[in-house]
């Protein structure tokens, strides 16, 4: 990458939602924190992420996620130094910093290698009947429901395209001939599709029962009816950062109590507060799983994705939380479809 990373830059008095900005809008996928040029740290997706379950908010300021003790190079470094100091260090940017702590250059891994396309399978559950859909869903399954021109499943699809991933595993039940006929074999996206075909609804999670091939490598899994523009690069190299089992995307939700919350101490109020705000992470539907979790679902009975996070636990083995701070909507209601349609149109 030549010296245009200008827009790259942030200070050291901005925020973690300034940083985000700059990291989401472009390839780079970082933020240079420092003035005149003076490198004092970095900023990643994951940096951002770790904050955020910190419980650091977008307000924070970038100094709670920046990290001081990045990977560099003197001048005079080749690509050749660079591509070998990020393969060994499995980093996917690395500057180049004179003596006295100015950037001189970024090399990006996507520069000087070309990005293969990703040998992960991505599994999405498409089996379900919608019934909260209904009328809509009579004749049709909810992943077959139009936003903005296009079945949901098909933008799900074509997101992951997007990332690289080329081998999908549709689960189908509930009206399976409509996905079949409209997705076939993937050919007309240039990918690869097969179906895992449900005798019986299976959940959110059995249908993995029913996966022959033998998996060597962390999957994706994701419901059919979750929109979401989630980095899965990003979400795979924090699943592999963390050396985790098995990776949940969760999302902030907050829910206003719309009452004043009374305190008790004995028969004595202690403190009220009107209409308290509270904040929570929720599960939003899209996993990393390792293939070895695949021996712990049940051969072809109900069973959904929370209950392998829990079986996860229970065997502690590490489970990871991956906040989005992306576009991300669950159309589970006639209300949650029509913004759909209004945000992704």
């Amino acid at each position: 990458m030549s010296n245009s990373f200008d827009q790259l830059w942030i200070s050291p008095s901005q925020t973690l939602g300034e940083a985000v900005s700059v990291i989401d809008s472009g390839g780079a996928k970082i933020a240079l924190v420092g003035t005149d040029q003076r490198l004092e740290g970095i900023v990643t997706d994951g940096d951002v992420r770790r904050a955020l379950l910190r419980g650091e908010s977008f307000a924070s300021p970038v100094s709670v996620a920046m990290e001081r003790n990045y990977s560099r190079l003197p001048i005079g470094s080749t690509r050749r130094d660079a591509l070998q100091a990020m393969k060994a260090k499995l980093l996917h940017q690395i500057p180049v910093v004179s003596a006295d702590g100015k950037l001189v250059e970024l090399h990006l891994i996507d520069d000087l290698l070309q990005r293969p396309t990703m040998g992960n399978l991505a599994v999405i559950m498409a089996g379900g009947e919608g019934r909260r859909l209904r009328p809509l869903t009579y004749n049709c399954p909810k992943p077959m429901l139009r936003v903005g021109g296009k079945p949901i499943l098909e933008i799900i699809l074509q997101n992951c395209i997007d990332a690289g991933i080329g081998r999908f595993l549709i689960s189908v039940n509930y009206l399976k001939e409509h996905i079949q006929s409209y997705f076939g074999d993937g050919s007309k996206w240039s990918v690869q599709i097969d179906y895992l075909e449900e005798d019986a609804p299976l959940g959110t999670g059995g249908a993995l029962s029913l996966i022959e091939e033998e998996q060597t490598e962390p999957f994706f899994v994701m419901n059919g009816d979750v929109l979401t523009s989630v980095d899965f690069n990003a979400l795979l190299r924090f699943h592999q950062d963390l050396n985790a089992s098995m990776t949940a995307c969760v999302r902030m939700h907050r829910t206003e109590i719309p009452y004043g919350v009374v305190s008790i101490g004995g028969d004595l109020i202690t403190s009220i507060e009107e209409k308290p705000l509270l904040s929570h992470y929720i599960n939003a539907g899209v996993y990393v799983i390792e293939p070895e979790l695949l021996g712990l679902v049940p051969s072809n009975q109900f069973f959904d994705l929370p209950d392998l996070l829990e079986l996860v636990l229970k065997h502690n083995e590490r489970a990871a939380a991956f906040p989005l701070h992306e576009d991300w909507l669950d159309i589970g209601h006639p209300e949650t479809l029509e913004i759909a349609r209004g945000r992704w149109s």
